[in-house]
């Protein structure tokens, strides 16, 4: 499949996906939506628009490496590898089944397409660090991206895969901040406050750039700044400004939502919100 969507296509596919990933959660009764929905815009431009991937050949020795480390996303996650041709869209609706593919974190060993196992908050940072400088030891082009959780760059880990990064001049590397301001258990800034986000993270060497996380058009600008083949030794931190919980009102800006499933009566609420923005995209 080509991955090179239109904006405006990529625009209606981010919400066409919050769709799936809301059907996926209310069948299977179990999932998280507040940072699958928070996250839809920058998984669906990066995979069907930015990265360089070959859904035919996941293996493929010469493609961009994406890790998710906020592994409790999985639930847009796997619409976003189905869309590009990873697997049948079919099987989505086996989502946390026994036996099923489409485990509540995602499993390398088990579904293409997937570059880590995750659920350890954390541990992506660090993987796609060590990814990075492997790569480039190899002298490949490949870029390694590295999808974060805001609550999730509270773990100490993710600040020592940051000092590493900038030590060896990873220019190949990209992080991507889910900022949407809430973890499991309540605000980022009333459990612990991770600001000042932007200067943190150029204090220890990065190239640091502050976008609207829904805005696909700043996310594939974001995306463009590293380029493969590129020289530059610094590597690159994208905050994206999200909302939690996106496109359903009641679900938007809290941490009750995180792993919340609705009820009918919700169900049928965020289906008509979410249908509406679709009416408005097409």
């Amino acid at each position: 499949m080509e991955n090179k969507l239109t904006i405006k296509e990529l625009e209606r596919t981010a919400w066409e996906l919050r769709l799936t990933a809301l059907k996926m959660v209310f069948h299977a009764k179990s999932g998280h939506l507040g940072g699958s929905f928070s996250a839809a815009e920058i998984l669906t431009t990066l995979y069907l628009h930015s990265a360089v991937l070959d859904s035919n050949n996941p293996d493929w020795s010469a493609r961009d490496r994406i890790y998710i480390s906020k592994g409790h996303c999985a639930p847009i996650y796997y619409p976003v590898l189905a869309k590009f041709g990873y697997f049948p869209e079919e099987e989505l609706f086996t989502l946390r089944k026994m036996g099923s593919r489409l485990q509540g974190h995602p499993d390398r060993n088990k579904l293409p397409g997937v570059e880590m196992s995750s659920g350890p908050l954390g541990l992506g940072a660090s993987v796609a660090v060590g990814t990075a400088l492997g790569l480039r030891r190899q002298k490949s082009d490949s870029r390694v991206y590295c999808l974060l959780g805001d609550g999730e760059t509270q773990e100490g880990i993710v600040w020592e895969a940051a000092m590493t990064a900038s030590k060896y001049g990873l220019g190949n590397l990209v992080f991507i901040l889910d900022y949407n301001r809430y973890q499991l258990s309540g605000s980022v800034e009333s459990i612990q406050p991770i600001e000042p986000v932007t200067d943190k993270w150029k204090s220890f060497g990065w190239r640091t750039v502050s976008i609207n996380g829904h805005s696909v058009r700043e996310i594939a600008e974001a995306f463009s700044i590293v380029k493969r083949g590129d020289t530059v030794n610094l590597p690159l931190m994208i905050i994206a400004n999200t909302v939690k919980g996106k496109g359903v009102s009641f679900m938007e800006n809290t941490s009750t939502w995180h792993g919340k499933i609705p009820s009918d009566t919700e169900m049928v609420l965020a289906i008509k919100e979410i249908s509406a923005h679709l009416t408005h995209k097409s």
